[in-house]
């Protein structure tokens, strides 16, 4: 797996470390902002799991890293549309670059399987108002923003290596993950830590923009049954069908932490809103769902109730990545 150090990365390979034990797990991790050994370190010395330090955009590293394997599930990328906006380049290097040459190297090894994780950025912008209007699977692509670009290049990309070169490669374009190890700049673990300090959530523009949110595991199970009966070729919507605007997400986070008696002034700070912000992503998972014989089990606010659980258990994971420097964006030529 590579980005096995990130949010969504650290998550499955404890999944599978707990529901796969049988399997071999290494992981390649660059260790960027976003990425935390220590989000594995308990795998690695229980002898689970071997960790490879190394970027997805060096051919030989990722050669080296994905020689013998029989799965690949790629999820190492740039992931945050803010950064993104500030300064695309890394963007285009991890996500497109990244993605050519994990698809190459598993070319050329002839790894049995290779599986892309996306996201459901690349379909663009639905309109509020209109609950029957989801993605599907015949939803063109539309990206609004250099990370959401990066993304559908990259599923381009793997699609092109199936129908040019036979390679066996399956995508996933998944709603908004929420749940342990995500790092505090993402809405949820910002929502909680603003709290626990006593702050107020900022809220892009009016909080009306709407996402489709889906728990951490729910994920994970999914790609497990991608990687058992998914077919080569194929695109899998994953959501769990629960929309919810940013405003409702910190207001579920207001009443799962006991805070429901503050008044939206004294909690939520509504601020400029983000360029090109998307109003609203939803995903009509049930093709993939019958497909895979997979559906979501945790609903939303026992989802929020588990993830404010883990925060408030692990201090120690994220207090120190709130002390970080934010990194500057790349000055460009006038």
């Amino acid at each position: 797996m590579t980005g096995g150090a990130g949010f969504i990365g650290a998550n499955l390979l404890h999944y599978w470390a707990r529901e796969r034990p049988e399997d071999e797990l290494l992981t390649l991790d660059a260790l960027t902002y976003a990425g935390h050994r220590s989000s594995l370190v308990d795998l690695e010395r229980a002898g689970k799991l071997r960790f490879v330090r190394g970027n997805v955009s060096d051919p030989g590293v990722v050669r080296r890293t994905l020689r013998g394997a029989d799965l690949v599930i790629h999820l190492a990328a740039e992931s945050h549309v803010d950064r993104s906006i500030e300064d695309p380049a890394p963007f285009l290097t991890t996500n497109v670059l990244g993605s050519l040459t994990v698809l190459e190297a598993a070319r050329q090894l002839d790894v049995g399987r290779t599986h892309l994780v996306s996201t459901d950025e690349v379909y663009g912008s639905l309109p509020l108002g209109r609950p029957k209007l989801r993605f599907g699977p015949g939803t063109p692509y539309a990206p609004r923003n250099p990370y959401s670009a990066s993304k559908a290049a990259a599923d381009h990309l793997a699609r092109s290596y199936h129908a040019t070169y036979g390679l066996a490669v399956t995508i996933s374009n998944c709603g908004n993950n929420y749940g342990p190890y995500q790092h505090p700049e993402k809405l949820v673990p910002l929502a909680i830590t603003r709290l626990l300090a006593g702050l107020r959530v900022p809220v892009y523009g009016d909080g009306r923009n709407v996402r489709d949110w889906i728990y951490v595991e729910d994920h994970c199970r999914a790609l497990d049954a991608i990687a058992r009966r998914g077919k080569a070729g194929e695109t899998y919507l994953l959501g769990a069908e629960e929309e919810r605007s940013n405003l409702e997400v910190v207001r579920t986070l207001l009443a799962t932490m006991g805070r429901k008696g503050k008044s939206m002034g004294q909690a939520i700070e509504l601020v400029p809103d983000r360029q090109g912000h998307d109003r609203r992503y939803a995903i009509d998972p049930r093709r993939s769902m019958s497909a895979l014989r997979w559906r979501p089990q945790v609903r939303f606010e026992e989802g929020i109730a588990r993830t404010v659980r883990w925060y408030l258990d692990h201090r120690s994971w994220w207090e120190p990545l709130l002390a970080r420097p934010r990194r500057a964006p790349r000055r460009r030529a006038r």
